[in-house]
């Protein structure tokens, strides 16, 4: 089984806020897929959506624990569903892997990663401590403001924090979306290579 995570806050105030990256991938792979609607399951205070993709079944999590506690539903669903390690080059890693924004990646650009740490994120932070392991993948959502006048990166916003909650200017969504469709292209991927 391939358990898929895709990070961000319940709750309307935050829907299409840059912090709700890996939400908005999962919402888009469901429904490409095919999977049924995500219910909640509320021992792990998660919205899932289980399917098949290739032959494996796959099992797309929302935590609603807010970002920060991410890391309790993913140890409850990790652990309930048996998620097995695997020897990839020598090294194990599991059949995991959370999608989630990324403050150090320019706006659109996506980054696939193994085995690091959560680099301040704290979502990642939460599943790291929980899980006892950073052995999983990463997909990486860029979301650094972009200077468009300049042609690059505008740095990171003086509070991250406010920056990740708060809505796009229109022309920043739709950069956003290319950020979208390429965490969604590398999903595809991941899961039929898995």
């Amino acid at each position: 089984m391939l358990l898929i995570v895709g990070l961000g806050n319940p709750g309307k105030e935050y829907e299409h806020t840059p912090h709700n990256a890996g939400f908005m991938v999962l919402a888009e792979f469901a429904q490409k897929n095919s999977f049924p609607e995500f219910v909640l399951n509320k021992k792990a205070n998660a919205l899932v959506s289980e399917g098949i993709v290739e032959g494996q079944k796959v099992l797309l999590v929302k935590p609603q624990t807010f970002m920060n506690s991410s890391g309790s539903a993913v140890k409850f669903l990790y652990t309930r569903y048996k998620i097995p390690f695997e020897k990839t080059q020598g090294r194990q890693t599991t059949n995991l892997v959370v999608i989630h924004d990324d403050i150090d990646i320019p706006l659109g650009k996506v980054k696939i990663s193994q085995n690091r740490g959560s680099a301040g994120h704290k979502g990642v932070e939460s599943i790291i401590q929980a899980l006892g392991t950073k052995n999983f993948t990463r997909i990486r959502i860029g979301i650094q403001p972009f200077d468009f006048a300049q042609g690059k990166p505008a740095g990171k916003p003086e509070s991250v924090e406010a920056f990740v909650i708060k809505k796009l200017p229109k022309d920043k969504r739709e950069t956003l979306q290319l950020g979208i469709q390429n965490a969604l292209t590398a999903l595809n991927s991941i899961a039929r290579n898995a």
